[in-house]
């Protein structure tokens, strides 16, 4: 996107790509769908931004996501909005995106070379060139938009910060974000491959024994042999991670106890509700055993679970018709508060995205250029700037990339 944009506004651009083909992490974005953009007014999508959102004001004004509808469909993809605001392709293939912004820099004129860069070359305090492959070239501006450090497999392994810390910028603290999590309780192992829809998932931070609510959402998540994962959990994990010392390094993992995970599992009924559904079912299973009695409101797989939970209350072998409504009250709480423990994330290359990178107050956030260094701009992941998931990140690399590109093409040439 930088690099297009830069050529059409009439630059003379290289675009160096380490990787073997173009757009290898694009290609899986949401599962292989590609979640374009989320088309919201600016001041919505700056809601779902977590991280230092004013900062990209100017960048989502310069390309909305109506503009990013428009720029695709005008390169002949179709596209479509889903749930939430979410935009895809109507193919579904994320493929077609990749193809879309190839054509971009194709009909601009874009050399691309498959080359890995080594160094930026900085001559007093302005950009002069760069090192790719041991060559030498010259440029009077250079655009960092390597990517974070998930999903390294794809080429985004970090090189971008090295170039940023050649230049003098600084880093800040890299951690994963919207990534699976780890929890204390063994039986999430057997409760492996289970996945829950239409549940409601919220997130506790837990000091001085209060607890604080900063996460709720409806969805769906799955369980895993480690913990939980799934949409819900990722969306939930941005904001554990906001909180203070969490992150990805084992020795600033938020110690476990510290957050509180609380899964409603029939979040349209009120308790009240719940109670009179438990006892219409408990009619029919009168003479059942209460470990037998759960077939209509539980998945098979999680039953064994929740009755080992609450056989501290309940007998699991005790008939239906001997249920008291006290034991009944506590099946009904853990149906509502189904509590798990978060432990720590999952390694930071398992995350959708990276969060930390540049320090955007070393940024020009009108123009996406270094205060440090003239002619040096950045885009994308790389910035330390992320959001939630629904189409926002990808719509930020996009808005950066167009932003730095734009800028980067108007430097005066520098001989």
């Amino acid at each position: 996107m930088a690099a297009g944009e830069a050529a059409r506004l009439g630059a003379d651009v290289t675009l160096f790509e380490k990787n073997e083909k173009l757009g290898k992490k694009l290609a899986i974005t949401g599962k292989g769908r590609c979640n374009v953009t989320n088309l919201c007014p600016v001041g919505e999508f700056l809601t779902n931004v977590a991280t230092n959102p004013k900062f990209l004001y100017s960048a989502l004004n310069y390309f909305t996501p109506h503009d990013c509808v428009d720029f695709f469909e005008n390169l002949g993809v179709k596209l479509k909005v889903e749930r939430g605001k979410r935009v895809f392709p109507v193919s579904d293939n994320a493929f077609d995106i990749v193809d879309a912004l190839k054509k971009f820099v194709r009909i601009n004129h874009v050399k691309i070379k498959y080359d890995n860069v080594q160094k930026i070359i900085i001559n007093e305090n302005k950009i002069a060139g760069l090192i790719a492959d041991g060559q030498k070239y010259n440029f009077d501006s250079v655009i960092i938009c390597t990517g974070g450090i998930s999903y390294p497999g794809t080429g985004s392994d970090g090189d971008g910060y090295k170039f940023a810390r050649q230049t003098g910028h600084n880093i800040i603290d890299l951690k994963p974000s919207l990534v699976p999590v780890e929890i204390n309780e063994k039986f999430c192992a057997d409760l492996m491959g289970l996945s829950l829809k239409n549940i409601k998932l919220y997130v506790y931070e837990i000091s001085n024994g209060n607890e604080k609510k900063i996460f709720e959402e409806m969805g769906e998540m799955i369980f895993t042999h480690f913990g939980i994962s799934g949409p819900l959990v990722l969306s939930a994990s941005s904001h554990i991670r906001k909180t203070p010392a969490a992150a990805a390094a084992p020795s600033l993992q938020k110690r476990a106890g510290e957050y509180k995970i609380t899964l409603d599992l029939k979040p349209a009924l009120s308790e009240e509700q719940l109670d009179k559904r438990i006892l219409s079912d408990f009619e029919k299973y009168k003479n059942k055993m209460f470990k037998n009695s759960l077939d209509d409101l539980l998945p098979k797989k999680l039953i064994p679970v929740f009755i080992k939970i609450l056989e501290n209350y309940i007998n699991p072998e005790k008939k239906i018709n001997e249920i008291t409504r006290n034991e009944r009250t506590e099946i009904v709480g853990l149906f509502k508060n189904f509590n798990l423990t978060f432990k720590k994330f999952r390694p930071i290359e398992e995350a959708i995205i990276t969060c930390g990178g540049i320090d955007t107050r070393e940024i020009l956030s009108n123009k996406m250029e270094s205060k440090l260094i003239g002619g040096l701009y950045f885009a994308g992941e790389i910035i330390d700037v992320d959001a939630y998931t629904g189409g926002f990140n990808l719509q930020i690399a996009f808005s950066t990339g167009k932003l730095a590109g734009k800028n980067a093409a108007i430097v005066p040439v520098r001989r």
